[in-house]
């Protein structure tokens, strides 16, 4: 058992930096002008989505600790209400992710112009720029679970750097006077509450990728939740001490119409210092694509196992990596990339994100639910927490909008015939993945 347990190449340390890995991305680095208009009262709104999330990663830490199956949101949804609701959670997970491929990609390559401007200049460039990262983090997660372990707990570790570096900076030269008022917009409370938490919605979302590879992690039941917890409170701290590090350092009408708040913040430091964060936002958002490549061949091949799926998507090579699946969710997310810059680059940015991150909230919303139906007669403790995490999930909602949410009512539609598609009526034994 122990021999077994050691030979298996995810620990916590990997499962800590796939949670952080994942959230932490180039939005952090947007966020604190986003909500200058919002003053102090954007701290309420990081509560609230804060103590949401953590509800959230409890749950997902509960019900991981109840199994061994690759799967994570699959396979919670599966085993509480069946086939068909584990196939439609794990279709949305997996749209959801391989949607988010080009918006964190595009991302990148607007960091990348800064250290080579003649990016800004050319679309097709900047398409060639996000292709080549699509391409070479795929090839990484081809190699293997244990050099995209490396390279996640590297660029993690790497992608704090800078922000620790201003919160530091704001405690030597802050100025409290550089403080917003409460709530400069003199919107009622509530509502400026709800547009806050949708806003920040989008850094905590993927916490639960750790939950995915159980089955290559040491240890998963007690490995995965205590990584889930620590690194929802790790990111928590991180968004919380970097908004307010901000605000110290610089005003709040500079802060307000800020595109690039951190290097603002960073020119305190001297002329390298916005070139010091643009260098750690090209860390940040690299960690987190290769975090959403890592999970679309993930997500795809438990479902495959169950025969749920084609027995092609659970192949593994001898690194343990679902290769074909790897392959397929890279080819989709870059057709979406480059239909991106062919309609244009802010209005495809915005409805991709809102679309994976509204996704995010159907799957929130079901796991929660089948937590309470595990424990709702011998532990109501936890069917609090989880009746805190469903309604976290659709008070969330109310911000995407009709189109999203139409949109997302398609997707889950387009789920019903595939899975009787897809499904194979087979008395064989599970496939299993080669390692």
């Amino acid at each position: 058992m122990n021999e077994t347990q050691s030979a298996k190449p995810l620990g916590f340390w990997s499962c800590w930096s796939l949670t952080v890995g994942c959230m932490i991305g180039s939005g952090v680095f947007l966020l604190p002008s986003v909500l200058a208009p919002y003053g102090l009262l954007s701290f309420g709104g990081w509560v609230i989505a804060g103590a949401g999330s953590i509800a959230l990663a409890l749950v997902f830490g509960r019900l991981a600790s109840r199994t061994r199956r690759d799967g994570g949101p699959y396979v919670y949804a599966q085993e509480a209400f069946g086939d068909l609701t584990g196939f439609m959670m794990a279709w949305c997970y997996w749209v959801s992710y391989w949607m988010g491929i080009p918006v964190v990609a595009i991302a990148f390559v607007g960091y990348l112009g800064v250290f080579i401007p003649a990016l800004n200049e050319s679309v097709v460039a900047q398409a060639g720029a996000a292709l080549a990262l699509i391409a070479t983090l795929t090839f990484v997660n081809i190699r293997g679970l244990k050099e995209m372990s490396a390279v996640q707990i590297t660029m993690t570790i790497l992608k704090l750097l800078p922000l620790a570096v201003i919160a530091l900076l704001s405690l030597y030269a802050g100025d409290i006077a550089n403080l917003p008022t409460f709530n400069p917009s003199n919107q009622p409370i509530l509502h400026s509450l709800m547009a806050i938490v949708l806003i920040t919605l989008w850094p905590f979302t993927g916490f639960e990728v750790a939950t995915l590879p159980a089955g290559n992690v040491k240890n998963p039941e007690r490995t995965i939740p205590r990584a889930l917890i620590f690194g929802m409170l790790t990111v928590t701290a991180v968004y919380l001490g970097a908004t307010t590090a901000v605000m110290l350092l610089v005003p709040p009408d500079v802060l307000a119409h800020s595109t690039a708040p951190f290097s603002d913040a960073a020119r305190l430091l001297g002329g390298w210092g916005p070139y010091f964060v643009a260098a750690g936002a090209l860390i940040a958002t690299a960690g987190t694509l290769n975090g959403l490549i890592f999970t679309c061949g993930q997500m795809p091949m438990a479902v495959a196992i169950d025969k749920l799926a084609p027995g092609w998507l659970a192949t593994t090579n001898k690194g343990g990596s679902p290769y074909l699946a790897l392959v397929l969710s890279s080819v989709l997310g870059s057709i979406l990339l480059i239909a991106n810059y062919t309609r244009g680059l802010i209005e495809a940015f915005t409805f991709l994100l809102m679309m994976s991150t509204s996704l995010s909230l159907i799957y929130y919303f079901v796991i929660s639910l089948a937590e309470v139906r595990h424990s709702w007669r011998n532990a109501r403790g936890w069917v609090s927490v989880a009746l805190f995490g469903c309604a976290y999930s659709v008070f969330a909602a109310f911000g995407s909008g009709v189109e999203i949410l139409t949109w997302n009512v398609l997707t889950m539609v387009i789920a019903v015939p595939l899975y009787f598609l897809l499904r194979r009526r087979s008395t064989e034994a599970p496939i299993s993945p080669t390692s």
